[in-house]
Formats: structure tokens, sequence, C-alpha cells
């Protein structure tokens, strides 16, 4: 990291320890926590999630924009904090930028999280499900900046794939066409979010934390660039099956257009009207992935 770079980012003592010990360390975005679950769910959730990353033996790094400082880890204080923040961005790659230069706060997306950790040096993230092609993008080009960043910067993504509220196939289209491995972990078929299974099968497997490891370094060492996607079913006993979600998903989508939203606007409604359709098990689903690929991410840490 230079020191240019440097003087945008503030490491937490736990995360700064770590990287001078050459311990493993797991990024974890925070849109999760400023847009994606209420209040004291998000809280409850990224604090669980940072210790099952310990669990493990890896050491977790939230990311979030706090006051123009990118934050490399955050305290117990500063997590619930910002679980409680009203108003703060929604940071990609676009406007990381601006709400630094402008002293603002923001959760990151998956773009945002992928550049902060790689600025400091952090391999893994995990997160709950990535952004993608949203359904009627044909007319709206809303597609998001995640499947860009995928395939520029070199950072291991371990979701429970797309969101499902998205056109997964034209997302593994696209995600195709740029370059970026998705694997299933030990699954032949893509996770659709908040359900283990989908109908479309995944362009590859792998069954482990060390072959997932090995595939990382093999594609740095022949000087392939960019991230790759690892789709990692929500475990069966926490899924929501697929044909009841794709009812819900219907009826909020139906909702957007004569309601006006779009853009970044869109996730955030969806999930929540979602989670009103399911009358809260969208939320507990959601915990349970998260959960999920945050271990799996901590092993992939190690292994590398």
């Amino acid at each position: 990291m230079s020191s240019q770079t440097a003087q945008y980012l503030e490491l937490s003592p736990e995360v700064s320890a770590a990287r001078d010990a050459g311990r493993p360390l797991v990024a974890l975005e925070s849109t999760i926590i400023t847009h994606g679950m209420p209040y004291p769910q998000n809280a409850q959730m990224a604090a669980r999630v940072e210790d099952i990353i310990r669990e493990e033996g890896s050491v977790p790094a939230t990311i979030a924009v706090i006051d123009g400082r990118i934050r490399i880890g955050l305290s117990e204080a500063e997590r619930d904090s910002l679980a409680q923040t009203t108003g703060a961005m929604k940071l990609s790659r676009a406007d990381l930028a601006f709400a630094v230069s402008q002293g603002r706060t923001g959760g990151t997306t998956v773009a945002a999280t992928m550049i902060a950790a790689e600025l400091a040096g952090i391999q893994v993230f995990a997160t709950g499900g990535i952004g993608g092609v949203h359904k009627g993008a044909e007319t709206s080009f809303d597609i998001s900046a995640d499947l860009d960043e995928l395939a520029r910067t070199p950072v291991i993504v371990v979701s429970a794939g797309p969101k499902a509220i998205l056109d997964v196939e034209k997302t593994l289209e696209v995600l195709e066409t740029r370059g970026v491995p998705v694997v299933g972990y030990r699954t032949d078929v893509m996770p659709a979010f908040w359900s283990s299974r989908s109908p479309l099968p995944a362009p590859l497997r792998l069954d482990g934390a060390v072959e997932i490891a090995r595939f990382h370094k093999t594609r740095q060492e022949l000087g392939i660039g960019g991230g790759m996607l690892i789709a990692n079913p929500v475990p069966q006993a926490d899924e929501i099956a697929a044909e009841i979600m794709a009812e819900h998903i219907a009826i909020a989508q139906d909702e957007l257009a004569p309601k006006g939203i779009s853009g970044k606007a869109v996730t955030p409604y969806l999930l929540g009207r979602i989670l009103e359709l399911t009358e809260g098990a969208s939320l507990k689903t959601n915990i349970a992935l998260v959960e999920n690929n945050a271990r799996l991410a901590a092993k992939i840490a190690k292994a590398l």
C-alpha cells in the first residue's frame, strides 16, 4: 500500500496486528448493515459474522466509509453506531472517492468493498449475494457495478450467488463475458440466494477451501487478472423454497414502476418488501447464508 493510498485508509488495531503477523483476513461489506437489514438485526448479524470468522482462525475486517475515512475493521461501538445511522450513502466504484473527498459516511457495496480490500491487501471477502443484471435491464440498462469489479479486482468473493431478485441467467452471461470464474461450492447448480438451488448449472465446481485457494493462486501466477465468485448454497435447513420466493419477488418487482423506484433504490426496496411478504422469514435466511459464507471465506483465507 503506497503512502498516497494509506492517507485514506484507517486500519483497526486488530486488523493492523493481523496484517503485521501475516494472519488470514476476511473482508466484510457494510451495505448489508446500512441498507440490507433493519436494526437491531443488522448489528447482531454483523457481530455474529465477525465471531464466526474468528472461530475459524481468521480475522474479520468490516469495511465502511466513516466521516470520509475508509475504515478497514470496526470496533463494536463503531459497528453498532453504523447500524443505526440514517442517511448513509450506498457506495460503489463511482462514488467511493466522492464520499471520501467530501467527508461522508456510507456503506460499501460488493464493488467498493473489493476496491478497499485490495488496497488493504485482503484477498477474501464474504458477503450475502452480489448485485447483477436487474430484470428488465434490456430497457433500463440497470446492471450492477459489482460485475465489472469482479472482472478487474483480484479478490475472492464468497456469496450465496447473485441476489434472487435479479435476472440470474443474464448475470451469469455477463460474468462469463467478463471472464469471471463462477465456482459452485460443493454443488453443480447455482444457488438462488434464499434457496439452495436454481435451475441454472454452476459453470465450475470445487469442493474444498484448499482447491479454491489453489485456483486463485494459479490465476495470479498465470497473470490472469480479476477476481472470482464462489457460489455457496444456503444450508437446506435454513432455505426458503425457490417457488415460494419467486411469487414474493414477482409481487415486489411489479410495484417498482408504479412507485417510481429505480437505480440504487431498487435493491433496498425489494429486500424490504420481501421481508414484509415473507413475514420475516427472508431475514432469517439472509442471516443464515451470510454466516455460512463467512465460515467458508475464513477457511479460504487460511488456505491462502
